[in-house]
């Protein structure tokens, strides 16, 4: 299977998917669980959009199912850049998981938005990762 250059994880709230469908860019999921058969391998650079979990702890924010993700070394090679949904009543652990991803890999943390996000959110992360992909990776986030 060939994957797109954004790629996400949306639990069974679908919160991430419902913005993934807002933005109307073509998109690969990360299926929920994690078993080895269920594993997505990125064929192209790509940008991953996931929600933090923890409720404001930093234990557990990155799902399991991107963690597994992550631990492919393709697929870890090939991320570009992330983007995080969070909850603003979480304070410093808002959009969390996003911080450690970008930490860990050494990658930009692009944009984060509140929970299902607003239309200003949506048009901000379509313009933002045009110019993105369009100026080789930069390590601007998309929110200035």
């Amino acid at each position: 299977m060939t994957t797109q250059p954004l790629i996400y994880f949306s639990s069974h709230s679908g919160s991430c998917h419902r913005f993934i469908e807002k933005l109307q860019l073509p998109a690969t999921r990360i299926p929920i669980g994690h078993l080895p058969e269920n594993a997505i391998l990125a064929t192209q650079p790509y940008v991953l959009l996931l929600p933090t979990y923890g409720g404001g702890s930093s234990h557990g924010a990155v799902p399991k199912e991107v963690v597994h993700f992550l631990n492919i070394p393709t697929n870890r090679a090939l991320i570009r850049g992330v983007i995080a949904a969070g909850n603003t009543n979480f304070g410093e652990a808002y959009a969390l998981a996003g911080s450690i991803i970008a930490q860990k890999c050494a990658i930009p943390f692009l944009y984060r938005f509140e929970l299902l996000g607003t239309e200003r959110d949506v048009q901000s992360v379509k313009q933002g990762l045009k110019t993105f992909w369009e100026s080789a990776h930069t390590k601007e986030p998309i929110n200035g």
